[in-house]
């Protein structure tokens, strides 16, 4: 069996290289526009590899060591809590932006504004009059997604110092 300290430190480098390509991934948003099919779809290459990068090692190391599963004794204190409680934050936040992406989406791509971009046709125009909702609700969930993400990681690094370094 792979020691303790060795697949903490794979999870550690698992989750510490999706950070640039989240920031890769908004960096791709940000800086084009219109946002196309192919810049989409490039955005979302970085952005679900990191959330692999990071939900892979979660769902397979962390959440059963933290439930005591496989093994394992419950780690109910401390660092472990607090790393639980902010990631859970983040993939709440993350739950939250999605509801308003998936209606962004819908209306973009309804009106085919991914292929044939109208510069004069706003998206407030296309998505009725709850457009607006959505698109907040998509910041504010990719903000405090990442906000939460980054505590959590610096949650996670420190506890990986303290218990295996």
């Amino acid at each position: 069996m792979v020691a303790d300290g060795v697949v903490a430190t794979l999870v550690a480098v698992s989750v510490s290289v999706s950070l640039p390509c989240f920031l890769y991934g908004a960096w791709i948003m940000i800086d084009n526009d219109p946002v196309t099919w192919g810049v989409l779809t490039w955005h979302l290459k970085y952005i679900l590899t990191g959330l692999v990068l990071t939900t892979v090692p979660l769902v397979g190391w962390m959440i059963p060591r933290l439930f005591g599963l496989q093994g394992h004794s419950a780690q109910f204190g401390g660092y472990a809590v607090l790393h639980a409680f902010v990631g859970s934050t983040a993939y709440a936040f993350l739950a939250f932006g999605f509801t308003g992406i998936v209606r962004v989406f819908r209306a973009k791509y309804e009106h085919d504004l991914y292929h044939d971009y109208d510069q004069g046709l706003l998206l407030d125009e296309i998505g009725g009059d709850r457009m607006d909702h959505w698109r907040s609700r998509l910041r504010v969930g990719v903000f405090g997604y990442t906000f939460f993400w980054i505590l959590a990681w610096l949650t996670g690094l420190t506890r990986y110092a303290i218990r295996y370094l």
